[in-house]
């Protein structure tokens, strides 16, 4: 099956933001899941973002989710909660 990279934007807050160095980016990605994306932004951002992605959860529309499994094709915003800013 072949994938079809699309354009996201990705919200980071509080210690996230400061890890990621903004708090908004778009980006193109091939990633289907939550998990997926969460390795991306690791790799794309480095270890202050990877250790913070990895107890955060992940605002898709009105749901949170922490599952790596969750599908986010379709969604054009991400947003990544730390425990303490919501998630």
């Amino acid at each position: 099956m072949s994938r079809t990279s699309r354009m996201i934007t990705v919200g980071y807050y509080a210690a996230a933001e400061d890890a990621a160095g903004t708090a908004r980016e778009r980006l193109h990605t091939d990633a289907t899941t939550i998990g997926e994306l969460a390795r991306e932004l690791c790799e794309r951002h480095g270890e202050p973002l990877a250790s913070i992605v990895t107890v955060s959860s992940f605002l898709i529309g009105e749901e949170t989710t922490r599952d790596p499994d969750a599908s986010i094709d379709g969604v054009p915003v991400i947003d990544v909660l730390p425990p303490f800013a919501g998630g």
